[in-house]
């Protein structure tokens, strides 16, 4: 059995969590939960090198992570290659703020985070792991 955050997981092949560290911006494409829509978002991206965490600066009141929850998968575009991915929202505070301190590594002090004493930021609230498709 696993230990840590994550209870199950599919991995990623190699080749793409390199890409993923790589990459500065990646592009997520939902669907619309009224219109049904695609839409397409630029957004950062963060690895360990094993699992793979987005999160929207702008909190869970932004569309694309209420499109993501609502239909319970999306498409990641990481240069030129494409991964069908399932969200899982990060509900522990302890791994939003590890994932944000993994963010401020790659982006810098742009990312907010949260000490332990105090309440999550919009972005800690709206962190996701990707977990592939297929």
């Amino acid at each position: 059995m696993r230990t840590g955050f994550n209870w199950w997981m599919a991995d990623f092949p190699p080749e793409l969590l390199e890409a993923m560290a790589g990459e500065r911006e990646v592009t997520l494409t939902t669907h619309g939960r009224k219109s049904g829509k695609s839409r397409r978002v630029t957004i950062w991206i963060g690895t360990d090198g094993k699992r793979v965490h987005i999160r929207s600066g702008g909190g869970l009141r932004r569309q694309w992570p209420q499109n993501l929850l609502a239909a319970g998968q999306g498409v990641l575009d990481v240069g030129d290659m494409s991964v069908r991915v399932k969200p899982r929202l990060v509900a522990d505070p302890e791994e939003a703020r590890a994932v944000s301190q993994l963010y401020r590594k790659k982006y810098g002090s742009y990312v907010k985070s949260s000490k332990p004493a105090e309440p999550l930021t919009d972005g800690e609230k709206a962190t996701f792991e990707l977990l592939p498709i297929d």
